[in-house]
């Protein structure tokens, strides 16, 4: 399949995922197959909790926040990404999580603030800066495998201050690398898990292995491990994007964010042509704080082709 149309599925099935996911955020296990039985019927991008039919949350945002930093600022300038995140949480957006909301309104510096978060509250390995990766994972795709696990790092490292968040974030980034050189991601996690922190290594592994359920989570998936666990789990036992998607918010909890880590899986590996257009079409992405501006398809399209080209 042509790069492009797999780094298009990433950048565009993470924000149907999200779009998706966020009517259904902390509801119970299977209220989307409840609601909507019959796979393909449509009317699936329905709006509730807050959000309009179509409309991304704080993960695609966020992720956008980050891929118009790449491209102005020609490659990653962590200041400039850290800014930008401030003036969007500045703007009161509909949803912001608590730790990436006092991170960004403490006022440290850049490169103190998520780490004093860190010290003080010891809590600080949610799924805040995975949520937000598929435009940075498509970005350093082509850098190779040190160079995109570690700008992951970095970049979480700007509102998380637990290296559990940095590490699942470089795992991600990983498996849409391998995606997009047509690897199989799933046969590869072995190889991954390898280039794990040795301190997080076994916590990955435990939630990544083939026989894991989201059953046997330990904790809630807000938290960074079982969320990527989650979500390989919906790609690993599914045959499309939209079964996986199903999946995914059918798991219940922080189902716009577990759906968005999915379809950027999802969508790197069955490409942009797996993702419906009636999931598309209403799609669309605000960003508080930047003069009104809202995104839609065609925007991240070309987002899209700009982080890969």
């Amino acid at each position: 399949m042509q790069r492009m149309r797999r780094a298009a599925g990433v950048i565009v099935g993470s924000a149907v995922g999200d779009a998706l996911g966020g009517p259904f955020e902390f509801g119970p296990r299977g209220a989307f197959s409840a609601r909507f039985p019959s796979p393909g019927s449509g009317g699936e991008m329905c709006g509730g909790g807050g959000w309009d039919p179509g409309e991304a949350t704080d993960d695609t945002q966020m992720a956008v926040l980050v891929a118009e930093s790449l491209l102005e600022r020609g490659g990653l300038d962590l200041p400039d990404v850290f800014a930008r995140f401030q003036r969007w949480a500045a703007s009161e957006p509909k949803d912001i999580g608590l730790q990436t909301e006092d991170v960004l309104t403490n006022g440290m510096p850049w490169d103190l603030a998520a780490a004093i978060h860190f010290q003080v509250n010891r809590r600080a390995a949610g799924n805040g800066s995975l949520m937000r990766a598929s435009t940075s994972a498509v970005h350093f795709a082509a850098a190779g495998r040190e160079a995109t696990m570690d700008a992951a790092r970095r970049i979480a490292a700007l509102t998380h201050g637990d290296r559990a968040a940095w590490e699942g974030t470089a795992i991600f980034h990983e498996l849409i690398r391998l995606a997009l050189e047509d690897g199989d991601p799933l046969a590869a996690l072995p190889d991954i898990l390898a280039h794990v922190h040795p301190d997080h290594r076994d916590r990955y592994a435990t939630v990544l292995a083939a026989d894991w359920h989201p059953d046997q989570a330990t904790e809630f998936n807000g938290a960074v491990w079982p969320c990527l666990g989650s979500a390989v789990w919906a790609l690993r036992t599914t045959s499309g994007f939209e079964d996986a998607m199903r999946a995914a918010i059918d798991l219940g909890g922080d189902t716009d964010t577990v759906a968005a880590v999915t379809g950027g899986l999802a969508g790197a590996y069955y490409g942009l042509d797996a993702v419906p257009d009636r999931w598309t079409r209403p799609l669309h992405v605000p960003l508080p704080g930047f003069d009104g501006r809202v995104l839609h398809l065609e925007d991240l399209l070309h987002l899209a082709h700009r982080l890969a080209g």
